[in-house]
């Protein structure tokens, strides 16, 4: 994955390495170019490179805590965000601190605990899920 707007990544492939200046060409998953005829294609340095995170099993009577931080898939890629609310059994508020926004998301399909690549290992970023993977 590769961050490419402040809080948010996008799942993409490595098809070029720049050993000089250490940089790599990326190659999107889900995201095009402007006129929508192939995948976008973008040249991004070494720090904006993560691994794809491994999946978090949820059992079906866990749930996400208020201000726990979470990853929210939304316009084709993961923003970082924090619950803020829940709706019903299997909806949460989720709250954007860089953009002031609230939007609501089903858990099951939009919604994985929030992870940091920290020396090398992936590292929960809930004090309520405090793992190692």
């Amino acid at each position: 994955q590769t961050r490419r707007v402040l809080g948010s990544y996008y799942e993409g492939t490595v098809v070029a390495e720049y050993r000089i200046n250490n940089t790599y060409a990326i190659c999107y998953k889900d995201l095009l170019t402007e006129d929508e005829s192939h995948a976008l294609i973008e040249v991004v340095g070494e720090e904006e490179l993560r691994l794809v995170p491994p999946k978090v099993n949820m059992a079906k009577d866990d749930q996400f805590v208020p201000f726990e931080e979470v990853d929210a898939f939304d316009n084709d890629g993961w923003w970082v965000g924090k619950i803020s609310g829940r709706k019903g059994a299997s909806k949460y508020n989720v709250f954007f601190d860089g953009y002031g926004v609230e939007i609501l998301y089903p858990s099951n399909s939009q919604l994985r605990p929030h992870l940091e690549w920290i020396g090398g290992q992936w590292v929960s970023a809930s004090p309520s899920r405090k793992r190692m993977f």
